[in-house]
């Protein structure tokens, strides 16, 4: 009896998946747990494993097909084999009139023969929806990622150690791209109409729900990250022998922010309709770029994590990121975000809040400029910062006071330690 393949149950507050991609077509032959297609929602990519060993009978919902939490998407019949499977088994017995021995030296010498079949390396969704579609053989690229797994970052390493007279599909690709973004031949097309993914879709949604919705407003300050460098440069080597991750920047961020957020707890707050929440945890979003656009995971319980602990779990969001495998559960809730804009070279922005908090921390690049310091002018290592607030329920007093709160903790960290 045929088994149905179902859209497994959503997280509360989504309605709907798309079918990104079928890994396997009808009347393939599948293994227990093997993913059989992608469904993308509006912040991850599932992956639908098959439930048993079997031949994929029937697809009932095709790509770019829009679904819901337990419709069907295929049939599955279980334990039975491909026409060509079985054609390959050997019949009962051993051939008449040849011996058994015989036989079985046949078959050795056949499998001597025979090269051994490549493993089919293990890619998260995104990477393998990027394969498909530049048309790729994973199995010729080198993954740098965890136990071999290939990144975004390997494919177009692979691409660019192609050159034409190596592999004229990749250097086809290739041109493909670069005419695509209006370096290529004459003749190139203008324009390139493309349906936006669930995840830009679902971005778009909320920045615009954001202006429509809270008062924004952005206060900005600067400061000197002189102290912190210091501090990192004279412990980065035993810090990163003692916990196995190096110390960037941003756990220190995450500190002063936390502390900040106790001293004015109604940047750690949101509206709910006519009320105002004010949250005793501290759930701290960092945004990551990932290969389908801005993600924000969820550091939560920030406040008891050692700087340690934050630096390993950025560390984890990214990877993950990269390969689209974050959580529902990574990615919501969050009481306060920190952006990294300084990471692509942005020098000053107003980020826009992300519902239903009431903050967000704008972080950018460190650049050496000359400021006055006891009366002298001095080379130091200086970062805008900026803090857009909902201004319905945050006054510009508490907003300049709790950004000056983060400048004066980075440019005296030991505060941090000390909790002065």
């Amino acid at each position: 009896m045929a088994i149905e393949i179902r859209v497994p149950t959503l997280p509360e507050s989504v309605t709907d998946a798309t079918v990104l991609a079928w890994h396997k077509r009808e009347g393939e032959a599948v293994r227990r747990d093997e993913n059989l297609l992608d469904l993308e929602t509006d912040k991850v990519v599932l992956e639908v494993p098959a439930p048993a060993d079997g031949v994929l009978a029937e697809i009932k919902a095709k790509e770019g097909q829009v679904v819901e939490a337990d419709d069907v998407l295929a049939l599955l019949e279980p334990g039975k084999e491909t026409k060509a499977e079985a054609a390959a088994e050997p019949a009962s017995g051993e051939p008449a009139g040849e011996p058994a021995s015989s036989a079985q030296d046949k078959k050795g010498a056949e499998k001597k023969a025979e090269a051994p079949p490549k493993a089919e390396p293990v890619l998260s969704p995104a990477v393998r929806r990027l394969i498909k579609e530049l048309k790729l053989d994973p199995t010729r690229i080198r993954g740098t990622g965890k136990n071999g797994r290939i990144l975004k970052s390997d494919v177009m390493a692979w691409l660019d150690a192609h050159p034409p007279q190596q592999d004229a599909d990749a250097e086809s690709v290739a041109t493909t791209v670069r005419e695509a973004a209006g370096r290529g031949t004459p003749g190139a097309p203008l324009e390139q109409r493309v349906p936006m993914s669930r995840l830009r879709a679902r971005i778009a949604e909320r920045l615009v729900e954001a202006q429509h919705t809270a008062a924004i407003l952005t206060t900005f300050n600067e400061v000197n990250l002189q102290a912190v460098i210091d501090l990192r440069n004279r412990y980065r080597e035993r810090f990163e022998q003692e916990h196995g991750v190096r110390l960037g920047f941003m756990s220190f961020f995450v500190k002063a922010s936390v502390e900040a957020l106790k001293r004015f707890p109604i940047l750690n707050a949101s509206v709910d309709g006519h009320d105002i929440l004010y949250h005793g945890y501290y759930d701290i979003g960092i945004a990551v770029g990932s290969p389908r656009g801005l993600v924000v995971p969820i550091l939560r319980g920030a406040d008891q994590l050692s700087f340690a602990e934050i630096e390993k779990a950025i560390r984890q969001f990214g990877q993950k990121a990269k390969e689209g495998t974050l959580s529902y559960e990574e990615l919501s809730g969050g009481t306060f975000t920190i952006s990294n804009g300084g990471v692509y070279g942005s020098l000053l922005s107003t980020p826009i809040l992300n519902p239903p908090q009431s903050g967000i921390l704008g972080m950018h690049k460190i650049q050496e400029r000359p400021v006055a310091e006891n009366g002298q002018v001095v080379i130091r290592p200086m970062m805008y910062l900026a803090l857009s607030y909902d201004h319905r329920i945050v006054d510009g007093k508490e907003a300049v006071q709790f950004l000056v709160t983060i400048k004066e903790l980075l440019e005296d960290p030991s505060r941090l330690l000390l909790d002065l």
